[in-house]
């Protein structure tokens, strides 16, 4: 669907400020034929006048476009207390927009996806369905899910896992799904330069918007895909059992070490293990455990057990080759293949990777060569 400005956003920003289309077009550096090719819809703005439009305005991106049922949906994986800003959004859409033409070179798409018809964060109606996506990985409610569970729950939804190296960043660099409606498939990407007792849990929350992708976005969205992470990597089952050892032992160093056992068991953060405690503490009634938040988060910044790229790749960083055979074979993604074929079926140089992967040109070179080699024109 082709997309259109809002003009009657803009008309509006310019009538606020006493603004002419031709005060607008040189205020982001554009003619002014351009601009009113832009509010006639006969032409949209590439990403980056998209960006200056919304700076120069001040107007949101849900104001700058019309509403468009195909329009990719995006969700970040933030830090707590960071903002999303028309700059995230703007790159992460325009990344979307050139992920649609490697849509044709995946495998067929499957035709029933797994949903939550009614996503809640509520105790009860969240540890049903996360006890019925259990059932449906085939594991009880007290075993350890594993990353081949979540992966192949990916795979099943038809949603890609792309693999990256984008440091320790913070903020929107942890993760970023993209869904394309009109398409029927997802790319989640992964940064592997987090702790591994994190990345399960990243993992869980992506897999959330996977199943809701209607909340995807959003700040409800968020907070169901944080909630439903915690509860299906450690459900009530295991609660119930870490909670009634915390209580048998006396003396707070005593019940850290405990959940620090769970936690090293499932292999995620002793924050997501003493979240769920209390959560089922307070559903149930009961004490809650005499800890803090502050007390949890002092002995878990001393309890990282390094980054997942550390564990993947020695020495670091790793070389094209290795990346593309962990995505292939540890993820069970076909995204390189895909991208494989579309590089030399459209003799597409190292720009589209650098642009799609959000990656550095040398970077994007090296993946380039190892993809299809040179590339005669």
């Amino acid at each position: 669907m082709h997309k259109v400005i809002h003009s009657e956003s803009i008309k509006a920003a310019l009538a606020s400020r006493g603004w002419s289309q031709e005060q607008l077009a040189t205020a982001i550096g554009e003619s002014p034929q351009v601009v009113s090719h832009w509010l006639q819809g006969k032409h949209f703005p590439r990403p980056e006048k998209l960006l200056k439009l919304a700076t120069t305005l001040m107007l949101g991106f849900d104001q700058l476009v019309m509403p468009d049922a195909n329009r990719p949906i995006i969700a970040f994986r933030k830090k707590a207390g960071s903002k999303t800003t028309d700059e995230h959004i703007v790159k992460a859409q325009a990344m979307a927009a050139l992920l649609k033409p490697l849509v044709d070179y995946l495998p067929e798409r499957r035709a029933l996806h797994m949903s939550l018809p009614s996503p809640s964060t509520d105790y009860v109606p969240l540890q049903n369905a996360v006890a019925e996506v259990r059932a449906k990985l085939g594991i009880g409610a007290q075993a350890v899910l594993g990353y081949e569970h979540l992966i192949k729950e990916f795979k099943d939804n038809d949603a890609l896992l792309v693999p990256t190296l984008w440091g320790e960043k913070k903020n929107h660099k942890n993760a970023l799904h993209i869904f394309l409606p009109d398409k029927k498939v997802t790319f989640v990407y992964l940064n592997l330069d987090t702790h591994l007792e994190d990345f399960k849990f990243w993992m869980a929350h992506e897999l959330a918007h996977v199943y809701t992708p209607e909340l995807a976005g959003t700040n409800e969205g968020e907070d169901f895909a944080d909630a439903f992470a915690g509860a299906l990597l450690f459900p009530q089952a295991c609660a119930e059992a870490a909670y009634a050892q915390a209580t048998r032992v006396n003396g707070v160093q005593a019940v850290l070490k405990t959940l620090l056992e769970h936690a090293h068991t499932h292999s995620i953060s002793l924050f997501t293990v003493f979240r769920q405690v209390q959560n089922f503490a307070q559903a149930k009634g009961l004490q809650l455990l005499q800890l803090s938040d502050v007390q949890v988060h002092a002995v878990r910044s001393n309890q990282h057990n390094g980054l997942v790229s550390e564990a993947l790749f020695k020495p670091l960083p790793p070389s094209a080759e290795a990346l593309i055979a962990v995505t292939a074979n540890l993820f069970c993604s076909g995204f390189f293949v895909a991208l494989k074929t579309m590089l030399v079926e459209r003799e597409t140089g190292p720009g589209y990777l650098q642009q799609v992967m959000d990656i550095g040109l040398q970077d994007a070179t090296a993946l380039h060569l190892a993809l299809v080699g040179e590339i005669s024109h």
